[in-house]
């Protein structure tokens, strides 16, 4: 639905991109990129390090995007036009479960997240399979501009209570999604566009039984990255109407406002991590 083009990135340039470790076996490692010229291809070559099987979706960039990727083995989908993160993101999960993904690992392309901890997520989702993993930043607030802290922590209230249950850091989009969460993102009850839809899948993913679990991660911010497409008053804003229309048709979930007020915990992964092989 999503997909305009698919094309394969050329033989690789073996001597920028160092052999990658296992086991990463069934594990894909997804990045949606709209005008990312300046971090792609750093980002990209980051990615393969810790995984082989790396997509990027280019979202209609009217940059350099796609060139910066020339001579990667990764997979490249392309959108004819800009169509958004959410598009992106189901561009990204139709083709990981098209090649029998057991999990997709999404991380955004303007470098904010780090893919060499990639694997603290997965060590949390191997311990947890049947759980939504999210990379959380907000065990330090210090990471974030006040503003910014306050609306997530804002919106994190909002979308544990819809969920039922207490979520860390609900718009972190560094995230594992297994097969089954993959399959509840595609389907028609998630509608959400823009940054709405990384929420709703929360929402939805609870409601067929998949709760999260937050994993510490730091926060980076490339000196040469674009400025966020996230937008804290417009954007939460939305959110916030989605997670309403949600409350007002489960007659405003007080059990799950119950659930939600108890304590989020965030696990720390071993320093020196190896993934177990699946």
């Amino acid at each position: 639905m999503y997909v305009t083009r698919r094309e394969h990135a050329t033989p690789p340039v073996r001597a920028e991109v160092s052999k990658p470790p296992e086991p990463w076996d069934g594990v894909w490692i997804a990045i949606p990129a709209f005008n990312e010229e300046r971090t792609i291809r750093a980002l990209a070559q980051a990615a393969l390090t810790q995984c082989p099987r790396v997509i990027i979706v280019d979202d209609g960039s009217s940059d350099a995007t796609a060139t910066q990727l020339h001579g990667l083995p990764v997979t490249m989908l392309r959108h004819a036009t800009n169509q958004g993160k959410a598009a992106s993101l189901c561009t990204a999960f139709a083709e990981g479960l098209r090649r029998k993904a057991k999990c997709v690992v999404t991380l955004d392309g303007d470098g904010q997240h780090d893919p060499s901890d990639a694997a603290r997520l997965l060590w949390a989702w191997r311990s947890h399979p049947d759980r939504l993993v999210i990379g959380s930043r907000l065990h330090d607030k210090s990471q974030f501009p006040i503003a910014r802290y306050r609306a997530n922590r804002f919106a994190c209230f909002w979308i544990s209570w819809a969920a039922g249950h207490a979520i860390a850091d609900s718009q972190s989009g560094f995230r594992v999604y297994s097969a089954a969460a993959m399959a509840v993102a595609l389907s028609d009850r998630v509608r959400g566009s823009r940054f709405t839809f990384e929420s709703e899948i929360l929402i939805e993913a609870a409601d067929h039984g998949i709760l999260t679990t937050a994993v510490a991660i730091p926060g980076h911010y490339p000196d040469n990255a674009r400025r966020s497409h996230f937008r804290p008053v417009v954007d939460i804003a939305k959110i916030v109407i989605m997670v309403a229309g949600r409350l007002l048709r489960k007659g405003m979930h007080p059990l799950g406002l119950w659930r939600s007020l108890q304590h989020s915990e965030v696990l720390s992964a071993p320093t020196e991590l190896v993934v177990p092989d699946a």
